[in-house]
């Protein structure tokens, strides 16, 4: 079995004492779990994410880097190319999966901008000025919060899921059994 190759294993883990996104109390780690991910090559490696309960509220949260995007396989790095740039991306991923990052943010862009919008107004910062004129895209709105420069998606990411605003968006169980 030596002929097959194993992606390499790094472990992730926050430099900063985060507290507990839905009552501020401190974290504990209770252990921890694999995360595939593969980058823009189509290579693959594995991170072992660190699981952290609330002392307070008793719920688990992971410590997730920048690079991940909750409920994806790829790196942030590649949805972001794909969902801000219309000619063809570097991206080693089948045609489908390239169209179904594009929906997923054309449906999930309003929430995203909500959710910062929101984030926004608890911490009492103003996003960029607005513009009078109505926005070319999501991307455009979302860039008033979060910029334009490269890594704009883990700039989204990383406060919608520190709030516990993050949407799962996974849909393969979600169907109601018949009352019958």
């Amino acid at each position: 079995m030596s002929w097959l190759r194993r992606a390499p294993v790094f472990l992730v883990r926050c430099a900063e004492v985060v507290p507990c996104s839905c009552c501020g109390d401190e974290l504990v780690v209770i252990g921890s779990r694999r995360r595939k991910l593969v980058n823009s090559y189509g290579e693959s490696r594995q991170l072992i994410i660190r699981r952290l309960r609330c002392l307070q509220c008793l719920r688990i949260h992971h410590e997730l880097p920048d690079c991940i995007v909750p409920y994806k396989r790829y790196e942030s790095e590649c949805i972001e190319q794909v969902v801000s740039k219309s000619e063809a991306p570097s991206v080693a991923a089948d045609d489908s999966t390239l169209q179904r990052w594009r929906r997923w943010f054309r449906e999930q862009a309003a929430y995203l901008l909500g959710c910062l919008s929101s984030i926004a107004i608890r911490f009492h910062q103003d996003p960029v000025e607005c513009l009078s004129t109505s926005s070319q895209s999501a991307h455009h709105e979302i860039g008033h919060f979060v910029g334009d420069a490269p890594g704009w998606l883990a700039r989204i990411v990383r406060p919608i899921a520190n709030a516990n605003l993050w949407v799962h968006t996974r849909s393969a169980f979600l169907s109601i059994p018949s009352l019958r």
